[in-house]
């Protein structure tokens, strides 16, 4: 019988499986990253994939490994250890629970709107998931400190909890359907806080910016600027099918006899609607930017124009990781 023939070792799994240039592969590479059955693996699975990446980055190639299975490793243990540090991250900061837990939270902010404590809670609950994400994907090149993690944590609350209970107020004489986006006017609300407080290093110091091979050239705040306002859009983009289609849904289905006679299905039924949006809208939001952002070097700031300029003359375009 024979052998499987070998695989080369030059396959380049510190990058996306898929073209990042263009929004199918980025697509793709998200729907992999966001997948929710990778929390159920165990961790033995996880030792495996990571022993799997190591080895095979290390020049170790285990006999019969096929090109699908080593990618299918890259992307498990892209899914449970942190890309800096290596070490494991906590469960329901991984980008595979961005699915699950938003699709419970945001479920039960949209069924549990109408009384003042409702809003505070699931908002709060909201804002303590956010920072476990932002602290479990944090960069390695900018650690966030506790005192800046409290500071965005605070803030965005505050200004998610403020958002709500101020258009709820106004939204009393108004129609039903109207006061159900209450809680998606407080979600972007706080992502617009919640995400420049929780990078605020790198709008004071800069992100490093590259050539297209990756020699890095300098720190820049405008780059830092462009992949903030990036990461922001994809959030509240993220965030809208989920909290915009299913209160219409809903607003329907509670004028029909269904609901009426059967109300504990509220809140599953929005749950699984939030879910079913979710699935497809976290991936795709994730996609609408390349992860490997670029500007022309001419809108950067002048200092880092000029320092560019001494290393390369001719070079147009530089390049720099957006975050997530």
């Amino acid at each position: 019988q024979k052998m499987p023939p070998s695989l080369p070792a030059t396959i380049n799994i510190r990058e996306p499986r898929w073209d990042q240039s263009t929004f199918q592969g980025r697509a793709k590479h998200f729907f992999m990253v966001t997948d929710p059955r990778n929390l159920l693996l165990s961790g033995a699975t996880l030792e495996e994939a990571r022993r799997v990446v190591e080895d095979y980055r290390a020049g170790t190639i285990q006999p019969g490994l096929t090109e699908d299975q080593l990618w299918r490793a890259k992307y498990i243990y892209d899914s449970a250890f942190h890309p800096d540090t290596g070490e494991k991250m906590i469960l329901v900061g991984r980008m595979s629970a961005q699915v699950p837990m938003n699709m419970t939270i945001t479920g039960c902010m949209l069924t549990f709107y109408r009384t003042t404590p409702a809003v505070l809670f699931w908002q709060w609950v909201n804002q303590s998931f956010n920072a476990v994400v932002n602290y479990t994907n944090r960069s390695g090149d900018a650690p966030i400190t506790p005192s800046q993690l409290g500071t965005a944590y605070v803030s965005a609350t505050t200004g998610a909890v403020v958002t709500a209970l101020g258009l709820k107020s106004l939204t009393k004489h108004l129609p039903a359907l109207i006061g159900r986006y209450v809680p998606f006017a407080a979600v972007a609300a706080a992502n617009c806080i919640n995400i420049p407080l929780m990078r605020q290093r790198e709008l004071k110091v800069g992100i490093p910016v590259t050539d297209e091979n990756g020699n890095r050239l300098g720190e820049s705040t405008a780059a830092a600027q462009k992949a903030i306002f990036q990461v922001v859009v994809s959030r509240i983009g993220m965030a809208a099918p989920a909290m915009a289609i299913p209160p219409v849904i809903m607003n329907m289905l509670e004028k029909r006899a269904f609901l009426k006679r059967y109300p504990y299905l509220n809140a599953p039924l929005q749950v699984g609607l939030v879910g079913l949006c979710l699935v497809f809208a976290t991936p795709l939001c994730c996609a609408l930017f390349p992860q490997k952002s670029s500007m022309p070097v001419s809108s950067l700031e002048p200092e880092v124009q000029d320092q560019i300029r001494k290393k390369d003359p001719w070079l147009e375009r530089v390049y720099f990781n957006k975050g997530l």
